[in-house]
């Protein structure tokens, strides 16, 4: 009985210790460890210059200003499918934020945790626009390549099998390969998430001469990851990512976020500035600003998604699944109170 009593009561120190134990080793750092993709336009790589951007990026700046007050306080970790969630487990770095899809066994059984989702996306299918295929079920008997250790091989095994087709799979280990294997012609297609392919069209000298297949094959819920048993770290990046939907609805942008947090009389908008209620303190002692700045310096979500991803930028994306839930879309932030 002793035993089994000094056995919970290390557990419970240890839960203790780990709940304060990210957030206390980013501060004496000074810095954020972020893991992010090895290079995708868009969502994290690097530019000419060598500074990141991206979707996933910008989530990475964010919780470097909320925690740190500098978005620019951030070392990229690049990670590819094989090693992103060990090096998370490791602690090699602080967060995944790493077009990663949640899944159950994800979420159950790797010691990891989702956040919440900053990217609703699918698995789509690229191929010539000269093979003269308009959907993904006229691939029965072609050869498709996608990466090693994603979520892909088993869709492509449930897809194939629900719609009796026969496909030969080329798994391949990043993406820059996977890109040379469709160019080179060594498979018909290439698959994953919609948003990737956009990506790897957009990088292209000839991207008029590929389509995306219309019909996607599953669903593919995007987000970051922290490690489970630090719900204190888990709570700062989750809020920061919902405090940045939340700014959106709210029209709070880069621009005016100074102005609303001493203007505006909307009791939501003074909690989220840090005017009320002292959500920063209740999350290991950040100050009242914590979200200001993370807006100030990185703009709300829908700027971000803009500035990567949208309409303007060479991805072309629409909002889709992504817009605001009040403008027919799917995100929807926890309330601030």
């Amino acid at each position: 009985m002793k035993r089994l009593l000094g056995l919970a009561a290390a557990l419970i120190m240890g839960c203790g210790v780990a709940q304060a134990g990210v957030l206390d080793t980013v501060r004496q750092r000074g810095a954020l460890a972020c893991g992010v993709n090895t290079g995708l336009s868009g969502f994290s790589a690097a530019d000419s210059a060598g500074v990141w951007r991206g979707l996933d990026v910008d989530l990475c700046r964010a919780v470097a200003a909320a925690v740190l007050g500098d978005a620019n306080k951030v070392r990229y970790v690049t990670l590819t499918d094989q090693v992103r969630f060990t090096a998370l487990q490791s602690g090699e770095v602080d967060m995944l934020s790493r077009n990663t899809t949640m899944t159950f066994l994800r979420d159950a059984t790797i010691g990891l945790r989702g956040v919440g989702v900053n990217f609703y996306d699918g698995q789509g299918f690229v191929v010539r626009k000269s093979a003269n295929i308009g959907r993904s079920t006229e691939l029965n008997g072609a050869s498709v390549c996608l990466l090693q250790g994603s979520t892909h091989e088993m869709n492509v095994a449930d897809w194939t099998r629900q719609n009796n087709l026969q496909v030969q799979v080329i798994a391949i280990d990043t993406p820059e390969n996977l890109q040379r294997a469709f160019l080179s012609g060594r498979c018909d297609a290439a698959t994953n998430d919609a948003s990737a392919l956009a990506s790897m069209i957009a990088s292209l000298p000839n991207p008029d001469e590929y389509m995306i297949l219309p019909d996607l094959i599953s669903k593919e819920p995007l987000g970051p990851m922290v490690r489970a048993g630090d719900d204190q770290w888990y709570q700062i990046v989750h809020w920061v990512l919902m405090g940045l939907i939340e700014a959106e609805e709210q029209g709070i942008t880069a621009a005016n976020v100074e102005q609303m947090a001493r203007e505006s009389q909307n009791p939501g908008v003074q909690r989220l500035l840090g005017r009320s209620g002292e959500f920063g303190k209740l999350l290991g002692g950040l100050n009242p600003d914590w979200m200001l700045q993370a807006i100030k310096q990185v703009g709300n979500y829908g700027e971000s998604f803009e500035r990567n991803v949208g309409p303007s930028s060479p991805l072309r994306l629409p909002r889709g699944l992504n817009a605001l839930w009040n403008k027919g879309g799917l995100m929807y932030a926890w309330p601030f109170r």
